[in-house]
């Protein structure tokens, strides 16, 4: 299976994930009413820190959980273990191999906290670690950039969140998104035309804001994973407290602005920038917000925000799969990298 094959599976994976793990959830949800929690320290890296980033915003936005991305270094280099009373500690790994995020999961095992394994192997060392495991369930992931993991990922963090809510709506928010995956899919040819476009510009920004932050980082690490483009993403408010100095000839905007609390002050910065004459690619499903790009990409209308950066990312994966074949790179060889990587 190819990376475009496990891209274009993603509806068939958000299926899956939606069809999983519903005994760990339960039970996790149960613990935690019955032992509440004031935050959640939640160990990943790479591609899985991001997912944790969006946790953060859903979190603290819906639950008004406080959520730290913990440093498993502290723990894995220093030999200091932090103290965890009264969290929720998470480990988010495809393979749910690396040492030092299994480190942090054993650690808040042992002091009797709730401890969550989101993860594509169920009998990885991190879900033996965890006392909850969601699988992802998102089938064998060869390709070695992380496509459906990534977005099952995020689909396994609202799956918790919305039991925690225990509303109606939000299970049919849910429900909904592996259609809302198979549109975002269909944007394909003009992804590709798009990126051959683009494809002479080395150097890129890549901005976000609120939930789609999460994405803005997780797009911008498909570019250089696969494409080897030096992709640097901001959020946008921080974006405009010094790296605005970077926007010039030959380096690409790439942005993220669905409608949204976040969309106005995003639109507002892009049309400076335009002003300016930087070459906008901008992602939306507002058409508006689309007129403001050089070039635009449409998203699925209609899926709410705290759902939307599981589809919002698909076309940024379709764009970064174009970009490194326009390039003339190997998508399924990138440079360095290996499916695993084992940080202690």
């Amino acid at each position: 299976m190819t990376l475009r094959d496990e891209i274009l599976e993603q509806p068939a994976a958000a299926e899956r994930q939606l069809a999983s793990s519903r005994p760990a959830i339960d039970a996790l949800v149960a613990r935690l009413r019955a032992e509440p929690i004031d935050h959640v320290v939640i160990a990943a890296r790479g591609t899985s820190d991001h997912a944790a980033i969006y946790a953060q915003y859903l979190l603290g936005t819906v639950h008004r959980l406080p959520v730290a991305l913990a440093t498993p270094s502290i723990l894995s280099l220093y030999g200091v273990v932090p103290r965890f009373a009264r969290a929720l500690v998470v480990g988010i790994s495809q393979s749910g191999a690396s040492p030092d995020v299994v480190g942090v999961v054993d650690a808040g095992r042992r002091q009797h906290v709730p401890t969550l394994a989101i993860t594509n192997d169920p009998d990885s060392p991190l879900a033996t670690a965890a006392e909850y495991v969601i699988a992802l369930a998102a089938g064998p992931e060869r390709a070695v950039a992380a496509t459906k993991t990534y977005t099952t990922s995020l689909l396994a963090i609202a799956r918790l969140s919305a039991e925690l809510l225990d509303e109606a709506d939000s299970r049919a928010a849910l429900a909904a998104i592996p259609d809302a995956l198979a549109l975002a899919l269909t944007v394909e040819p003009e992804v590709e035309q798009i990126a051959g476009e683009l494809a002479g510009a080395d150097r890129c920004l890549v901005l976000g804001r609120g939930y789609e932050y999460a994405t803005a980082r997780e797009w911008a690490l498909k570019l250089k994973e696969l494409a080897r483009v030096f992709a640097d993403p901001y959020s946008a408010a921080d974006f405009q407290h010094g790296p605005v100095a970077l926007v010039g000839t030959g380096v690409p905007v790439l942005a993220v602005v669905p409608e949204g609390v976040a969309s106005a002050g995003m639109v507002e910065l892009l049309t400076r920038l335009r002003d300016r004459g930087a070459d906008l690619l901008v992602l939306s499903d507002s058409a508006a917000i689309r007129a403001v790009g050089t070039r635009s990409i449409a998203l699925p209308p209609d899926i709410p925000e705290w759902l939307r950066p599981i589809v919002s990312i698909v076309p940024g994966q379709l764009y970064a799969y174009h970009l490194t074949r326009a390039r003339g790179l190997d998508p399924e060889a990138p440079r360095n990298l290996s499916k695993v990587t084992l940080t202690s």
